[in-house]
């Protein structure tokens, strides 16, 4: 899994929404059409794209897909996460100024 990938397909605040939704329970296209009041193809287009950075997978029913997150990718996502944050615990915030290995280099 790539975060970049997963970072910039949750960061169109339409699919933030879908994938929100999806995380309460299953939901079809149709479902998701109509609880944000936006075209089929519009929904189908944001699941793409989730579905390209692994965010969510289909569960066919009868003629229906029904899609739900991802564990993994979630799993990744809560991973990354703590390993900013322990990195921020890290960072020295006293420091005045960086330690750049460019100071001092004439350019």
């Amino acid at each position: 899994m790539e975060l970049d990938r997963i970072l910039k397909a949750l960061g169109e605040p339409m699919r933030l929404k879908i994938y929100q939704a999806l995380l309460e329970r299953k939901h079809c296209v149709r479902s998701l059409s109509k609880k944000f009041g936006i075209s089929e193809s519009a929904i189908s287009q944001h699941l793409k794209i989730m579905r390209e950075a692994g965010l969510v997978y289909g569960e066919k029913y009868g003629y229906h897909m029904h899609y739900l997150p991802d564990q993994g990718a979630i799993d990744f996502l809560a991973e990354q996460v703590e390993q900013m944050r322990r990195a921020s615990l890290q960072v020295d915030r006293e420091q005045k100024a960086c330690q750049c290995e460019y100071r001092g280099r004439k350019v």
